[in-house]
């Protein structure tokens, strides 16, 4: 796989997982005693980097065998090059 076909599903992935935002952050709300979440926005933040993550890994083995050191460091770097529009989403 290119290194822009990965970075456009990683894109896709990224867009999927925080259109769950407001959902997840709902559902802390509503279940705040039994998550004991002190800080939900850090948590769904780990939700959708998580997400992104490892949803990129799966893809990856989806098209070959399991993803290499050298992919899951692509995939870490296109995920990390979008930090700063994941936490916006989340933040503000």
């Amino acid at each position: 796989m290119s290194e822009d076909q990965l970075e456009t599903l990683i894109v896709q992935i990224i867009s999927g997982a925080v259109t769950t935002i407001p959902s997840y952050l709902e559902e802390i709300k509503e279940n705040k005693e039994v998550l004991k979440v002190e800080n939900p926005q850090e948590f769904v933040y780990g939700i959708v980097m998580g997400m992104a993550l490892g949803m990129g890994g799966a893809v990856l083995s989806a098209q070959k065998e399991m993803p290499t050191l050298e992919d899951q460091m692509r995939i870490r770097d296109i995920v990390y090059k979008h930090i700063p529009e994941i936490r916006e989403r989340i933040f503000n």
